[in-house]
Formats: structure tokens, sequence, C-alpha cells
């Protein structure tokens, strides 16, 4: 694999950068946002291209691919920025993009790009684990349509979404990878009680009830009945971009504690002056290097790999980063000290994303089990 940028993709890098720095100031990242400060900064993001990073140009989008997703996810992980960014463009857009008929792209791709509607994706269950195909929700056909009836959980900013893309199952068995149908739900439909809430690193996720939602068949995305593969794809896709977000909060974390190193003295002399501690950064180091690499080889195969190799590669890239950032986020926590330990210290808010990222779209264990189902290329 070629890892190398072009000149374009440095560009983007670089407009996202200062963007971020303008608009998560290294003393403000991590705190909560108001409703006022969150509406800018989702505009911001708009204005960048950053919101139709992925769409077609023809739908308001700019047409780039997993390599640019990366290159963004990295840079608002390093200012722990991006608010619902994560689960509107590289979750839920790219999935009703792939599957959306090109009157359904028109009507909502547009809008999703120029900030106006946001988006989340609802296939979750409480008792799925990360089984995409473990689907209890069910949609009854009838002579008008489609009846949803069902729970969805932990929908990443689904109570900030005016529009869901819910996973219900149309016929087969509970765990059956036939059968599953997309549909795309506004949050504001009879029968949708959305109950927000807030995550382990600040942001929010949803609990979905659906109860007797009408759903007409303009409202099916992708075939009925064949969502998996495409559900399956996205997820990738989204584990591509968290994997590149890791990298970005580990770049920074590394930053911050070399500060402190450096300017925190003991026995009259920096922190960083002491060989053990020296060591210390030094597997922080490279942990980093190694993050850069597995999510440029997860980006690249969502892009290019077949559907196997895809899953074989964003894998193992996501076995490996979640524990890295759990052990990175520790060992950075102890070289700040007691002080790591406190809301205050920046350390412990990349500590609490670097956690949260290791569980979603599938936990070290799910994804080694995932591997090793996956024939060799």
């Amino acid at each position: 694999m070629d890892f190398s940028l072009t000149d374009d993709h440095l560009a983007l890098r670089d407009a996202v950068r200062r963007f971020c720095d303008g608009e998560y100031p290294a003393q403000h990242r991590g705190a909560p946002e108001t409703q006022d400060l969150a509406a800018r900064r989702w505009s911001g993001m708009a204005e960048l291209g950053l919101l139709g990073l992925s769409f077609d140009t023809a739908f308001g989008g700019s047409g780039q691919g997993p390599v640019e997703a990366m290159l963004v996810a990295q840079e608002l992980g390093r200012a722990l920025g991006g608010g619902a960014w994560f689960a509107n463009i590289a979750l839920a857009g790219p999935l009703l993009s792939e599957a959306g008929t090109p009157e359904q792209c028109a009507q909502w791709l547009p809008r999703i790009a120029a900030g106006e509607l946001k988006i989340a994706l609802a296939a979750g269950e409480a008792e799925a684990r990360y089984d995409l195909a473990d689907v209890q929700t069910t949609a009854t056909r009838d002579a008008d349509g489609y009846l949803l009836d069902g729970r969805k959980t932990l929908v990443l900013d689904g109570d900030s979404a005016q529009l869901l893309l819910v996973v219900a199952r149309t016929a087969g068995g509970r765990a059956d990878r036939d059968g599953l149908t997309l549909f795309a739900v506004d949050a504001a439909s009879p029968g949708v009680r959305v109950h927000g809430f807030d995550t382990l690193d600040g942001r929010r996720a949803a609990h979905v009830d659906l109860k007797g939602v009408r759903m007409g068949p303009d409202r099916v995305i992708g075939p009925a009945g064949g969502a998996w593969p495409l559900l399956d794809a996205a997820m990738d896709c989204a584990s591509a971009a968290l994997c590149a977000e890791a990298a970005g909060a580990l770049e920074a974390l590394i930053e911050l504690t070399l500060e402190h190193l450096r300017t925190r003295k003991q026995f009259g002399a920096p922190l960083a002056k002491f060989q053990a501690l020296q060591h210390r950064v030094a597997d922080l180091g490279l942990m980093l290097e190694q993050a850069k690499s597995m999510a440029c080889a997860a980006a690249m195969a969502v892009e290019d790999a077949a559907p196997a190799q895809r899953r074989r590669l964003v894998s193992a890239a996501k076995a490996w980063i979640g524990p890295m950032g759990r052990q990175a986020g520790l060992t950075a926590i102890q070289l700040h000290g007691a002080m790591g330990m406190t809301d205050e210290c920046h350390a412990g808010r990349y500590a609490k994303r670097l956690l949260v990222i290791g569980q979603l779209c599938g936990d070290a264990r799910h994804h080694l089990r995932r591997f090793a189902e996956q024939p060799p290329a």
C-alpha cells in the first residue's frame, strides 16, 4: 500500500486544522458545548465542505473518499471536535448516499451537506451486542406500507437528528442476515420516542422507541430485505474513521503530556529529564506511528479492497486501536500525576474519548473474532 499524501490531501488537512484551531481552542477542547456554539461550529463545517465530504457533487457534496475522511477525522480527533460529524458524515450519511435512490438522495443529501438536516443510524439493539444481523425490531407489511415496532439503543447523536435510518426485520429469523430492511424515519413521526443521554466522553446518544410507526414504500432505503451488506460496508467505513480519529487524539495527547513533562519539575529538574519517563513517552510515540499506519490501511481497504479483505483489514485496525487507546490514555494520566485524575486536566478528556472509540462499532474482542472469520488474502 502507498501511504503517501497528495498536495490536495495536505491542503485539506491544513484547512481542517486551521478550522479546528479556531473553533476548538486548546483550553476548551473536550468541554461541553452550548447549543449556540454547537450550531456555529456545525455551520462552519458546512461552509468548509466537511458535511458533504463523501456525497456526490450532484447532491451538494465534494465526492471525496475514505482517505479524505481519514484526514478530516484525524484533525477532529486532535481537537476533540466535530460534535455529530461522526454520526452524520462518517456513518449514516455514506449509507444513505450508497443505498438511496437518486430521488431520495436529492431529497436529503443536499440538506445534510448544507447543515440544515441531521441524520443518525438506528441499528443497534440491547441484546445484539455488535451483531448487525441480531434485529428484533419488526416492519410489518400491509396494504399501505409498513408498521415499525421495536427499540433501538445507543443511536449516536440520535436526539439531535431529524432523520433516522432505522434497521428493521421484514423477513427471516432474529439473527438472519437476510430479511433486514433500512427505513428513513422522521424523528417527529407519530409513534417515535427519542430518549437522549450523555456518553462517557461528554457527547450524546439516544434510545429510540418505535411503536406502530407508519412508513410508506417510498421510505425504504435500498433493497427490501437486503440491507445487511450495505450496513456491513457502512460500519467498516465508520470504523476506519474512528481509527483515524484515535490517531489524531493520541497525537494531541502526546503533545499535552510532553508539555507537562517539560514544565513540571521534581527534585529541581523537569520531569522530561528522567530517563524512565522518557521511555514511557517513547512508547507513546511508537503507538502513534502504528495508529497512523493502521488508520491508513483501514481507509485504503474501505476505498479499494474486496469485501472480505476490507473486513479483515478494518477489523485488524480496530482490534489494535481499541486496547492501544486505553493503554495510551492510562499512561498519559499517570504521567500527569494526581492532576491527571481531575476533570480539568485535558489528558483525561482525551483518554475518555479514546475509551469510547475503542467500544464504538465493535470492541477488540468482536473485531478479533471477525478478523479470524475472514479468509486470508
